[in-house]
């Protein structure tokens, strides 16, 4: 963590996802959306702190796919070198705030880092990121939700930040399963 997002501008001329991009950028929805049971089990096991584990997990993941850190930039797409993760922290009286966290870091130096900055997130609640809004994956966590399939409020025009909820993990046999939903700008 610490060092500073790079961005690079794609080549769309060169780019042979150019086709999807054009047919797919004027659609008032072009989201697409899945949600998959993810086998946490061993997660659970370790004892860390488990949203902010598997957010980790989930952040990294998110990173190593270079489709999912590109966003549309008026007529351009751009590529970030790695995107942070904003997600909604509970509150007290029932709403909630932003914090945002740089997921690049080994976990062992990330947990204590993202526990000061949700305590600090907690005691001056906003929902104002302080980051870059392109250059975040946004995330949400139903903890007392299991789903199978879910849809989420997006924005007109479409942004392309992908959406990663979290949901309500269950047990099967001797499995702990969460369900996580991915939705992004096809």
């Amino acid at each position: 963590g610490g060092e500073p997002v790079m961005v690079r501008q794609i080549d769309l001329s060169n780019d042979p996802r150019r086709a999807q991009f054009d047919y797919f950028r004027n659609f008032r929805d072009p989201y697409v959306s899945v949600t998959v049971p993810v086998d946490i089990t061993r997660l659970r096991e370790r004892g860390t702190p488990l949203f902010l584990s598997y957010l980790w997990c989930a952040i990294r993941a998110a990173n190593a796919v270079p489709e999912l850190r590109r966003r549309i930039d008026g007529e351009r797409v751009v590529e970030y070198d790695r995107c942070l993760s904003s997600h909604t922290v509970a509150l007290p009286d029932g709403t909630y705030c932003y914090c945002t966290l740089d997921c690049a870091q080994p976990l062992g130096a990330f947990l204590p880092a993202a526990l000061a900055e949700v305590a600090r997130v907690k005691a001056a609640p906003s929902l104002d990121d302080g980051a870059d809004p392109d250059e975040l994956f946004f995330v949400s966590s139903l903890p007392w939700l299991t789903f199978s399939a879910i849809s989420l409020p997006t924005p007109t025009p479409a942004d392309s930040n992908p959406r990663i909820t979290f949901g309500k993990f269950t047990q099967e046999g001797d499995r702990v399963l969460l369900p996580v939903n991915l939705t992004a700008n096809h």
